[in-house]
């Protein structure tokens, strides 16, 4: 049987009519082809009523849903970026936060630290000085000195030096010659202490209450010790006078 080109031709046509309802069904889907089987050994063909190859259109209100789908991707993807965004900068402030309260707790740690080790030093330092002023004070009252008015002026002069408190060899000197003649054992039973109970004892003539006022630690706590009678009046005079040095006369 001779080929009919009709035929062919018309077949190419179907393929390419097949194509575009194809593509219209995946982006539309829209198109629709329609096939017709008959018995037997015919073959299949095509019904007159087959894909049209006129080109698809869109309804409006398809294009408006469409156009909607678009609007509301779009609109969720900013809304995701928007999101992101905000998490991003929570993300960053609570990192710094959490930086700027790690550098003020680790400051407050260092300014404690300071302080401790000041303090620290402060003690130890205050340790020392009591410990030298200690050491001299010792040094003072174990050293040897004569049993004489010399000696006994000598060491009050090493113990008042230990304690800071002023005075001069002649100074004491001249105060006790004035007072005592040199007597420890000295005692006035006629001035106005005398007639008030308290009559003035020693070197360097003290009264009890005074003696008890102003005695130096590391001393003797009986009046009539030459040393302890010596640095107690010594330590009243630079209470009252500013040192032994500026008295003259009765004190």
């Amino acid at each position: 049987m001779p080929k009919n080109p009709f035929t062919r031709g018309h077949r190419r046509a179907l393929n390419k009519r097949h194509k575009i309802a194809v593509a219209g069904v995946a982006t539309l889907g829209a198109a629709a082809v329609v096939f017709s089987a008959v018995p037997g050994n015919a073959e299949t063909t095509t019904s007159e009523a087959a894909v049209s190859s006129a080109p698809v259109k869109y309804s409006s209100e398809q294009l408006k849903s469409r156009q909607a789908d678009v609007s509301e991707q779009l609109a969720a993807k900013a809304l995701q970026s928007k999101a992101a965004a905000e998490a991003k900068a929570a993300k960053a402030h609570a990192e710094a936060k959490a930086k700027a309260k790690a550098a003020a707790a680790a400051k407050k740690k260092a300014a404690h630290a300071a302080a401790a080790k000041k303090a620290a030093q402060a003690r130890k330092a205050k340790a020392a000085s009591r410990a030298a002023h200690r050491a001299k004070l010792k040094a003072a009252v174990h050293k040897s000195y004569a049993n004489n008015l010399d000696g006994w002026i000598k060491e009050s002069l090493d113990i008042m030096k230990a304690k800071g408190i002023p005075g001069s060899y002649n100074g004491l000197h001249r105060n006790i010659i004035r007072e005592s003649s040199g007597n420890p054992n000295a005692i006035n039973n006629w001035d106005i202490n005398a007639i008030n109970g308290i009559p003035s004892k020693g070197l360097l003539q003290v009264i009890p209450p005074t003696f008890k006022a102003y005695h130096v630690p590391g001393t003797s706590w009986n009046i009539y010790d030459p040393v302890a009678n010596i640095t107690a009046a010594a330590n009243y005079a630079a209470d009252k006078y500013g040192s032994m040095d500026n008295v003259n006369s009765a004190y």
